[in-house]
């Protein structure tokens, strides 16, 4: 596999960071995950738009010159990996850059941050998007800026394994009693044919994705409210999905252990999916 590492493409066998990188010591550093469909990046421009935000709201100062070049880097890659036919993924990542002493303050003279970018091949979740998934619920207690997509994924990974470790596809995070979203992917619930999702804040990621469902709920004349799920009603509803990047629409069937509706992927999520492929593939 070839990647890209601060101006060069390499086989990833060759690629070395420095251990004075802020994103190895720090976890100083942001990342954007994007859908390839036949070589052609789903929602490109939405990710550079959460990117640009994300190097704001850490302060790194990426080069113009070189933000610029993401776009070409990410199909280069594409084709030195044989990738532009079928599915893939792009990954991104940005950190502040490799800065000696090690100190919690940023240097003091400003270093040249570190971009490094990889394709891969990609294979949908068919299966569990038609069947749905288990869940389980854990407490969210990551950080709360969590609207920033930063390479510090430690809770994250925590609460994702917690759900392996149970026989879980995933978990529901829940904070100050109310759903928030899961270790990766947003979540959605359906009450009587209404639409409801954590409002956007500083409690939640964004998702390119969650986007792209809402837009397809206004499209499919489903009512949406920007309220978040409370944890006591959460058994009372009649659906609940994910939505990511590699995630797509991710019916979920139950959480620990209790059915949510009827047990099985509903309506309104069996709708949003149709869309969301046509979409997609188209």
């Amino acid at each position: 596999m070839e990647i890209y590492l601060n101006g060069s493409f390499m086989n990833h066998e060759e690629a070395r960071i420095s251990p004075a990188d802020r994103g190895f010591l720090f976890g100083d550093g942001i990342y954007e995950v994007t859908r390839v469909v036949h070589g052609e990046l789903f929602r490109e421009r939405e990710h550079l738009k959460r990117l640009d935000e994300g190097l704001n709201g850490l302060r790194v100062h990426l080069d113009p010159d070189v933000r610029n070049k993401i776009p070409e880097i990410g199909r280069e890659l594409l084709e030195r990996n044989r990738l532009t036919s079928g599915e893939a993924s792009i990954y991104l990542q940005v950190t502040r850059g490799a800065a000696w002493p090690r100190t919690h303050t940023f240097p003091d003279t400003e270093v040249k941050p570190t971009l490094y970018m990889s394709a891969a091949p990609f294979k949908p979740h068919n299966e569990l998007h038609q069947a749905g998934v288990d869940t389980i619920s854990v407490p969210d207690i990551r950080w709360t800026r969590c609207n920033l997509k930063t390479v510090n994924l430690l809770p994250n990974t925590l609460a994702k394994q917690q759900a392996r470790d149970a026989g879980a596809n995933s978990a529901v995070m829940i904070r100050d009693g109310v759903v928030t979203e899961s270790p990766n992917a947003n979540i959605f619930g359906v009450k009587e044919g209404t639409l409801y999702t954590f409002p956007e804040s500083n409690y939640i990621l964004s998702g390119i994705t969650r986007g792209v469902v809402l837009e397809i709920a206004d499209k499919l004349a489903i009512p949406r409210k920007m309220v978040p799920i409370r944890q006591d009603e959460l058994f009372d509803i009649d659906e609940l999905f994910f939505s990511g990047t590699t995630t797509d629409i991710q019916p979920i069937n139950r959480v620990d252990g209790k059915p949510i509706g009827s047990g099985k992927p509903g309506p309104v999520v069996k709708a949003i999916q149709n869309e969301y492929k046509n979409m997609l593939y188209q």
